[in-house]
């Protein structure tokens, strides 16, 4: 089961210069698509003497919402390289933006998909790199009296505790990566009378 998956944090930037174009290149952690047109408006406004702004994303642990945008330059030399890279790297939740100042000298298809490469492969070298886990969400609920043997079994599987609720009828919401969600869910099965709902499964 993949219940992992690595992007970086914060942001990053990379840069490549050939005959005399410059590819500033900008990598930021982003976790949805409206977070996606917000970086790309503010990077086409910030550098709008810029001849193209360029990206592509991907998001989600699963790596299946995902684009590549050329934004003007020829098919496929520009928002597919900064994809492949992305996919080389197996990251996800990252959008990398390229800005290209033309040199007045073109660079032919093949130099321009080098070049957005090369962009982007400096940007992903400088980010910090992380693994995260995908975690689940369940609500656990019981009587008073077994609540030592509710909270044995939490303390020896570990799951994060989100909120807890204690009075005549417990409720607590607890969060666990998704490759032990079955043995915690098992564990409490066991201890009669506590009924264990599967809510949400998170990115953390």
């Amino acid at each position: 089961m993949t219940d992992s998956y690595f992007t970086i944090a914060g942001s990053s930037s990379g840069e490549y210069s050939e005959k005399r174009s410059k590819f500033l290149a900008f990598a930021f952690h982003v976790e949805s698509t409206d977070a996606v047109k917000e970086l790309v408006q503010r990077y086409e406004r910030e550098y709008y003497d810029a001849r193209h702004v360029c990206y592509a994303y991907m998001l989600g642990h699963r790596r299946e919402n995902f684009r590549a945008v050329d934004n003007g330059e020829p098919s496929g030399t520009a928002g597919k390289p900064i994809l492949g890279q992305i996919n080389k790297s197996e990251l996800t939740d990252i959008l990398i933006i390229v800005v290209r100042y033309f040199g007045g000298i073109k660079l032919g298809t093949s130099g321009l998909t080098n070049a957005y490469k090369q962009a982007t492969i400096d940007a992903i070298a400088a980010a910090q790199i992380e693994e995260r886990t995908v975690d689940v969400q369940l609500s656990v609920s019981f009587e008073y009296p077994l609540m030592n043997d509710v909270m044995r079994v939490v303390k020896e599987t570990n799951p994060r505790i989100l909120q807890q609720d204690f009075q005549l009828t417990c409720i607590m919401k607890l969060q666990i990566r998704k490759s032990e969600v079955v043995n915690l869910v098992n564990r409490l099965s066991q201890v009669r009378g506590v009924t264990v709902e599967l809510e949400s499964e998170e990115c953390d």
